[in-house]
């Protein structure tokens, strides 16, 4: 079965000049994959077509090859938010948005991957989470937290409640 996967073509790039980190997919994943306009993944399992899809999808939404390659792992998850849906069509708006997750300095990106042992990527128009499935989701409440205009101290008592 072959299946394609459209990334930007800056992170297309990217893979194309370090071929090792195709060879470790291919090892990992028992698969053979082409890199054209898109990425092309030839395997015979279904079920690891969709896995290595999501770990191409994540790399191309800026995760580090590392990060993504924990997406062929089953207990993990990729969640992917279009900040576009917070902000409509406005670009001073959805960079507005963006900064808010980010944080002074990266401090809110930081402190709500630390309380929800996630990863996140903010990458063009999404911002985009790594992890668990049950941490995912609380990552991904408390983005939408500040997404929807939450203080960052609201959203900060609301992840150390969590925590406890």
């Amino acid at each position: 079965m072959i299946d394609y996967v459209r990334i930007t073509e800056e992170r297309l790039k990217f893979l194309r000049s370090d071929k090792k980190l195709i060879e470790k997919l291919e090892k990992f994943a028992d698969c053979k994959i082409k890199i054209n306009e898109e990425v092309e993944i030839e395997t015979e399992d279904v079920i690891k077509i969709l896995r290595i899809k999501q770990v191409i999808q994540a790399f191309g939404r800026g995760f580090d090859f590392e990060t993504a390659l924990s997406l062929l792992d089953e207990e993990y998850l990729f969640e992917n938010i279009e900040v576009k849906d917070y902000s409509g069509k406005s670009r001073t708006r959805q960079l507005v948005l963006k900064g808010r997750v980010i944080g002074t300095g990266g401090k809110t990106k930081t402190l709500i991957e630390k309380y929800t042992e996630t990863k996140i990527a903010i990458y063009g128009k999404t911002i985009c989470i790594i992890g668990k499935w049950d941490r995912v989701g609380l990552a991904k409440k408390a983005i939408d937290m500040l997404l929807s205009g939450s203080l960052h101290n609201s959203v900060y008592r609301f992840l150390e409640k969590q925590k406890r």
